[in-house]
């Protein structure tokens, strides 16, 4: 099962934009001994819109290959074609990831029959484990509660990334079909909440940043551990939330290459972190604990 303090990790870049892979091969190699659980390889955090198919083909094999078996693997596949969804599922099977995680496809705003029909169609072609990722904060579709218990009736379809923020349709889902997937959070301000109340792990941001305090949250939420797991949780509050005082990834990014984990090379349309946020992100990761190099 894939469950606990799974990173959505960045894909570090040079200045010109190319995938710094040295960067990236240390960053798991830290992730792995800091406790992550799993790697969530070319996912929004790692820029995966801006990844050519050969790119990011490229990526979820290298990780596959570096990770060894380490940790799950699991791919980014999601697209607003069904057709591409399927042609990046179906490398990720040839190239050994133990799951693949797919968005909600976006931009062409489907109905919900429509994202029934996405999903069924992908599980269908691809014999792999599959983990939904709503977010409609990004998409401007909402996959409804009612949706995902339709599709967890397939096998392969193992869990949900829950991104939408909302603990009421979190609770939802773990009624409707909290016995049949895994219901994940992808949001690190509600995680420790949602795993309270029966979610199986996060998709995290903030693990990026401070891995080892997850890994031991997660544990902690999972296991029942309410005040173990707020006493960990509440000096992270500051990074759950200003890391998205601009669109993500651009201040986890920015805050890594302070830490001297990456460069601070990003791809248009993505730059920088605006000057005027930075002492807000820096005052964030102080109360984290964090040293800035």
């Amino acid at each position: 099962m894939i469950q606990g303090s799974i990173v959505a990790i960045v894909t570090p870049m040079l200045a010109d934009g190319e995938i710094d892979y040295p960067a990236y091969d240390r960053l798991i190699e830290w992730h792995i001994e800091s406790g992550t659980d799993a790697i969530v390889v070319a996912g929004t955090t790692g820029e995966s819109p801006t990844l050519s198919h050969h790119e990011h083909c490229d990526l979820i094999k290298h990780s596959v290959k570096k990770i060894a078996g380490r940790v799950p693997v699991v791919a980014g596949t999601g697209s607003n074609s069904t057709r591409e969804a399927i042609f990046l599922t179906k490398a990720a099977k040839e190239f050994g990831a133990d799951a693949c995680l797919i968005v909600v496809p976006y931009y062409n705003k489907p109905s919900q029959e429509g994202l029934y029909q996405h999903f069924k169609l992908i599980s269908e072609s691809v014999d792999i484990p599959q983990i939904l990722y709503n977010v409609p904060s990004r998409t401007g579709c909402d996959m409804q509660a009612q949706t995902v218990s339709r599709l967890a009736q397939f096998d392969n379809i193992i869990g949900i990334k829950e991104a939408s923020g909302d603990l009421d349709r979190c609770r939802e889902l773990i009624s409707l079909c909290g016995d049949r997937i895994s219901i994940i959070s992808g949001d690190d301000a509600t995680a420790r909440q949602l795993m309270l109340a029966g979610g199986k792990g996060n998709i995290s941001v903030t693990a990026n940043l401070v891995p080892a305090q997850m890994h031991e949250m997660c544990k902690r939420a999972i296991a029942g551990d309410a005040v173990g797991a707020e006493a960990i949780d509440m000096p992270l509050a500051g990074l759950h939330a200003r890391l998205f005082v601009e669109g993500n990834p651009v201040p986890v990014k920015w805050a890594m290459a302070q830490m001297g984990l990456i460069q601070a090379g990003i791809r248009l349309p993505l730059v920088e972190l605006n000057p005027a946020f930075r002492v807000t992100v820096a005052d964030a990761m102080r109360a984290a604990g964090i040293s800035i190099a």
